[in-house]
């Protein structure tokens, strides 16, 4: 407990960096909830809990109670016929729990704070793969915990920074390799960024980057990590997603600038180059080797635009 509130994460607000977990958990593993739980003296709270609508339960009815008693998965297949569960509210009530899966997540090998959970409202198995991913999952939520302690969001965007953007997409390109899935990375650049500021002001330079910012959330899919990497350049992660899928969302923020573009009816356009990189199959890919293709490729395009605009 006090190692728990040391971190002052109790009772803070909903924040994205979380929140983008626990959706693709929902996603990758096709359940209606997912949360991380941090285990209080008298009650199990949510930082985050797409699908279920109570912020907190009381820790005498919790399955995440249960999971932090170990440092292995801990899972219940069927809670309806579990002696410890069947008569418990939240089975045999709304959310109608029968399946739950929860990783503890611990700050050191000993201190278990809470878990990464996931919940279905049938019975089910987990296979070794999905052992895997769970555990994966759980590594890039112990790193937010621990990243409340860190400085590595963005002040200005409410993104990851260059810091915390290379830890959480390390981990989700390790996730993609241990699941045989490919993983795209994009760098973006502002075109004409120095001239806004130039222009119009630096206090219009910071409103153009949060609506690239906000551009970028809204074209891209839960789960992708999506940080600014300073000054007005950005680069995303994108998981499980081929050359076909990183064409994809790049037209999607493509068509995300135009309506930007038309609704705001700035004296200015807001227009982004962008290059892309992915993993290989014939050796390991690291996100500074990504990194490095995508910015090669976003610095060709750049090029090759004001080649034509000549």
């Amino acid at each position: 407990m006090e190692v728990l509130r040391s971190f002052k994460i109790l009772d803070t607000p909903a924040e994205d960096r979380f929140d983008r977990i626990t959706r693709l958990a929902r996603r990758l593993f096709n359940v209606p909830i997912a949360a991380i739980t941090l285990v209080d003296t008298g009650r199990q709270w949510f930082k985050s809990h797409p699908g279920l609508d109570a912020s907190e339960t009381s820790r005498d009815v919790s399955f995440c109670g249960h999971a932090i008693l170990g440092n292995d998965l801990f899972f219940v297949n069927d809670a309806s016929i579990d002696v410890r569960f069947a008569d418990n509210p939240l089975v045999t009530g709304t959310p109608n729990i029968r399946f739950y899966a929860g990783c503890p997540l611990s700050v050191t090998s000993d201190i278990r704070l809470g878990t990464l959970c996931v919940i279905d409202s049938r019975p089910r198995l987990f296979d070794d793969e999905e052992r895997i991913v769970l555990r994966d999952l759980a590594d890039m939520a112990e790193q937010e915990i621990a990243a409340t302690q860190m400085a590595t969001t963005d002040e200005l965007t409410g993104l990851a920074n260059r810091r915390g953007f290379k830890s959480l997409a390390e981990q989700a390109v390790r996730l993609c390799a241990s699941t045989q899935r490919p993983a795209s990375l994009l760098y973006l650049d502002l075109n004409g960024f120095k001239q806004i500021n130039d222009t119009y002001g630096h206090a219009e330079g910071d409103r153009a980057l949060v609506a690239f910012a906000t551009i970028l959330r809204t074209a891209l899919r839960d789960g992708d990590v999506i940080g600014r990497m300073g000054g007005d350049e950005f680069a995303v992660l994108l998981s499980s997603t081929d050359e076909h899928g990183a064409m994809s969302a790049m037209e999607r923020i493509r068509n995300q600038l135009e309506i930007f573009n038309r609704a705001a009816q700035k004296p200015y356009q807001l227009r982004s180059s962008v290059g892309s990189a992915m993993t290989r199959d014939d050796q390991p890919s690291t996100v500074d080797d990504l990194l490095a293709r995508a910015d090669a490729a976003m610095y060709q395009q750049k090029r090759a635009t004001a080649s034509e605009r000549r």
